[in-house]
């Protein structure tokens, strides 16, 4: 079983997704040394920091060879109403993994160059650096998350299958990935699935921008940063750190992550080579818009809300 969700939150976003992708290389060549025949099995979550993302992008960005006409994956939570809830949408879902993975399997299999290997590996290990720094040795973080975002008051609610913290003491490590992402999807920063990333890119320079247009996994990886950027609001995420922190210091952190937000948007734009997020994805944009005139209010009156149950 391939595991997205923790691992993601352990290393970020970009350093998990490219160390499972070595993974299943690992794996696929050791079955077929020894004449086995390898069914992997993908433990998706929903969202894109818990592995998730558009089933057709995800199923052809697998490493060549890894697929071979078999798929077994997790549709998990509220994933199962959108993606079967209906008949028509069942068979509609079941025809995209199906027609996915025969491209997949029928594709040549094309070698990564070297050199976006060694860059990956040099990528990966910086992203999975900052990530860790932040999350792990930053003195103040867990502090900042508890109060900037509603996971205690999320860990209340009677709508999971399992407690939202492993141990009731501890950090963010002792947190399910699922209470997690679902804090800062909340507040519109949605910190776990970019951060990390904007720095390496801006070291990279145009190796990236090549990578971006010659390689399926990291266009898949580029392109599902972008759409997790463009249902961000870097005002909304500001509210959340002003009204509902006190502390200096901690205001201070929530500035700097709303900065890295903005420098992570500005990078992502670059290597994709669009002008305004999602530019490529007119009908996307256009429903994040409208679904924008609905959740802002929301996340306003959320901020009230707990602001007010605080005191």
């Amino acid at each position: 079983m391939i595991g997205y969700s923790d691992s993601a939150k352990d290393a970020g976003r970009l350093a998990s997704a490219w160390q499972l992708y070595k993974s299943q290389e690992i794996l696929l060549h050791i079955c077929e040394a020894k004449g086995i025949q390898m069914t992997l099995f993908h433990g998706r979550g929903g969202t894109v920091g818990r592995g998730g993302g558009p089933s057709y992008l995800a199923i052809q960005s697998q490493p060549p060879g890894t697929l071979d006409g078999r798929l077994r994956v997790t549709e998990q939570g509220e994933m199962i109403t959108t993606q079967f809830g209906l008949p028509g949408i069942a068979i509609r879902t079941l025809e995209v993994y199906s027609m996915a993975t025969l491209q997949a399997t029928l594709k040549a299999k094309k070698e990564v160059p070297q050199k976006y290997r060694d860059l990956m590996d040099k990528m990966s290990l910086h992203s999975c650096t900052e990530y860790r720094n932040l999350v792990r040795n930053t003195s103040n973080f867990v502090d900042y998350f508890r109060k900037a975002t509603p996971s205690s008051e999320l860990g209340l609610l009677n709508i999971g299958s399992r407690p939202s913290k492993r141990t009731e003491t501890g950090g963010v490590e002792s947190l399910r990935a699922i209470p997690w992402i679902f804090s800062f999807t909340q507040t519109r920063l949605l910190l776990p699935s970019w951060y990390g990333v904007g720095a390496v890119l801006k070291e990279c320079g145009t190796d990236a921008e090549e990578m971006y247009k010659e390689w399926d996994f990291f266009t898949t990886i580029m392109d599902l940063i972008e759409m997790v950027l463009s249902k961000g609001d870097e005002s909304i995420a500001r509210r959340y750190n002003e009204e509902l922190v006190a502390e200096e210091e901690g205001k201070k952190l929530g500035r700097e992550l709303v900065r890295r937000f903005d420098e992570t948007a500005k990078e992502v734009l670059r290597v994709t080579g669009h002008k305004v997020l999602q530019e490529g994805n007119q009908k996307l944009m256009k429903s994040i818009m409208v679904r924008n005139s609905f959740v802002d209010p929301i996340n306003l009156v959320q901020v009230e809300l707990l602001k007010r149950l605080r005191q």
